[in-house]
């Protein structure tokens, strides 16, 4: 993967696992766009990038708005010369709780920021990465892209959408030299269990940051996040990931056998199928002409 001197848009790039590729990949050469909604937080990471030798931009950018993610790429343009590179990376945890628990507005949010702004950022930017001759695209899932996850009903749906997408994204920019992966992370430390702290900003919630209940630090979700692998590693792994041309970017392979167990559930399911008195006769029907081959 060629990176040197080459423009990457990372959204919500101030902290976290945003901020981690976003460094990886400035140190390889890249110029640096980093759009959060935190501001502040955004020009504290660009001067890090700095004294690394990193050329980095900052833009105020909310995921959810169409005109933040044009005004991001036309800023990449404009004092870069061209977009080779999307981390669409922008996300929020969700409320984890039983179905019965959560909002339809919970939903929503973790819908609009997850999905929408996944979709959203490959709308805005494809195009310019497109005239600029290709280039690669990540989109950030997670382990829960690749597993149900109890509790966590509305983040699941999100990341497992994120995932076949970029499956499908794969497919069909593949003939314009784009790359497209999805980064699929169990637990790393950072601060998406305190998602709830830009909602009032992020998705028009009327109460005050003063309102909002973030979880302990005992609780079990702020434990597990904090004591997950330092946002670092998946930065260099994701590096390492883009020069092996991999899309599916795992960073826990302790994960593994969890996964096969759904897959092997998954093929388990096609052999009674084929077994069936009721469709087993379409087992040797040819594919459909929009199943890549």
């Amino acid at each position: 993967m060629d990176f040197s001197n080459k423009t990457v848009l990372v959204s919500g790039g101030a902290e976290g696992i945003g901020f981690a590729i976003a460094k990886a990949l400035g140190l390889q050469g890249m110029n640096v766009v980093l759009g959060d909604i935190n501001e502040e937080g955004a020009r504290e990471a660009a001067n890090e990038l700095k004294t690394l030798g990193v050329r980095v931009l900052v833009i105020k950018m909310d995921v959810v708005k169409p005109e933040d993610w044009f005004s991001a790429v036309g800023l990449a343009t404009s004092e870069f010369g061209a977009l080779h590179a999307l981390i669409n990376n922008a996300g929020v945890g969700g409320k984890p709780g039983p179905i019965e628990g959560n909002t339809l507005a919970d939903w929503q949010w973790c819908v609009d920021v997850n999905l929408m702004g996944v979709v959203q950022g490959m709308q805005a930017c494809v195009p310019t990465i497109k005239q600029s001759g290709g280039g690669f695209i990540v989109n950030v899932g997670s382990m829960a892209g690749l597993l149900g996850v109890p509790f966590g009903g509305e983040y699941t749906a999100t990341k497992l959408a994120v995932v076949g997408l970029s499956e499908a994204w794969a497919v069909e920019l593949a003939p314009f030299g784009i790359h497209v992966a999805a980064l699929c992370p169990a637990f790393v430390s950072t601060r998406i269990h305190l998602s709830e702290r830009n909602r009032a900003e992020t998705h028009g919630q009327t109460v005050s940051r003063a309102q909002i209940e973030l979880p302990p630090e005992d609780s079990m979700m702020s434990q597990v996040v904090t004591n997950g692998i330092d946002k670092d590693l998946v930065g260099s792994r994701v590096v390492e990931a883009l020069n092996q041309k991999e899309h599916l970017i795992i960073t826990h392979p302790n994960y593994r056998s969890a996964v096969q167990a759904r897959f092997q559930a998954i093929d388990s399911a096609f052999e009674r199928a084929a077994k069936s008195a009721i469709v087993g006769h379409l087992i040797n029907e040819p594919l459909d002409a929009f199943v890549p081959q």
